[in-house]
């Protein structure tokens, strides 16, 4: 990740590691996906250094960053050229996809556009 660790700065603060450790495995994996999406080291040290911060002042999950809907990251889990794009997309590529597929009222057009984004990612388009 850098050179200063997550979990070491976790480690150094008891009630930052109770926090993390009382978070969803999503939730967890937000902030980590957060913190790797820093193109420049010095970025992704800064995001270390919040994060137990952000837990005391009770945030579940990083600020501004997309959250990625269930049925988007298990579909991603089952097509590997779509989540390989998906994963070299920035944040705002991936918000343009997560606020498209969020935008379909109906769970049964959420899911065709489910479907409909991993197959544009598989193609390596960047945007729905």
């Amino acid at each position: 990740m850098s050179e200063m660790n997550l979990e070491k700065v976790l480690a150094a603060s008891p009630g930052a590691m109770a926090l993390w450790k009382s978070l969803t495995p999503i939730a967890r994996r937000d902030f980590a996906s957060w913190i790797a999406s820093a193109k420049q080291a010095e970025t992704r040290r800064c995001r270390i250094e919040r994060v137990p911060d952000m837990l005391a002042k009770g945030k579940r999950r990083p600020c501004c960053y997309a959250l990625v809907p269930m049925s988007l990251y298990k579909a991603l889990a089952e097509n590997n050229n779509a989540k390989k794009q998906w994963g070299g997309l920035t944040p705002s590529e991936r918000r343009d996809f997560v606020g498209w597929i969020a935008a379909a009222e109906e769970s049964e057009e959420r899911m065709r556009r489910v479907v409909k984004a991993c197959d544009l990612l598989a193609r390596g388009k960047k945007s729905p």
